[in-house]
This record gives structure tokens, C-alpha cells and sequence, in this order.
């Protein structure tokens, strides 16, 4: 596990990724990362994704630094700690477009 990568997720998810979801695991997971300074449980399961994606296009040592510097605001700030009409975020049961790239 790294300090900033993915979130690690539960192994049942694996065959529910598409294509582009499936590139999340290039990396290794970390403690936080692109989606959590982004919107953390406000965004849904494909925006997270997305996000997680992009940190694997673009991942750099200077977008980590910007990862971690951002999730000690948020923690300091205690923002977007969990959404606003649920608890927990719902179980992912896989993405309406399978063939997403």
C-alpha cells in the first residue's frame, strides 16, 4: 500500500469494473488520493472512478505532493467527510457502460 494511490477495494468489485475502471489497479492503493480531495463520498461510484483513472494517467511525484497537501486541509477542515443524504457510500454493483475506455 502507498500513501496516495486508489483507495484499496473490496476484491467481490473486480469483475464489476469495465475497461477504464480496471486500470485503477496499475497502481498501488493508497491511504488517500485524487477522489478522496475531490468530493470524496459526494461523488458517485463512476466519478470516483474517473478520478482515479486520471490519477494513473497523470501520476507524478508533484501531483502526489498536491494530493497530500490537499487531504490535511480537508482532515483539518473535517470537509466532505461523509454525503449528505446517506451514511456510507452504496455497494458498487458495476457501471451501466461495461466497455468504457
Amino acid at each position: 500500500m502507498s500513501l496516495v494511490g486508489p483507495r484499496p477495494m473490496p476484491t467481490k468489485y473486480l469483475p464489476r469494473f469495465n475497461k477504464s475502471q480496471i486500470k485503477r489497479l496499475i497502481v498501488k492503493p493508497g491511504i488517500t488520493g485524487l477522489a478522496q480531495v475531490t468530493g470524496r463520498n459526494s461523488l458517485s461510484w463512476e466519478e470516483r472512478f474517473g478520478l482515479d483513472v486520471q490519477y494513473v494517467k497523470n501520476n507524478s511525484f508533484k501531483g502526489d505532493c498536491y494530493i497530500i497537501l490537499k487531504t490535511l486541509i480537508i482532515v483539518l477542515k473535517g470537509k466532505d467527510v461523509m454525503a449528505t443524504n446517506q451514511e456510507i457510500m452504496p455497494e458498487f454493483m458495476g457501471s451501466r457502460n461495461l466497455e468504457q475506455e
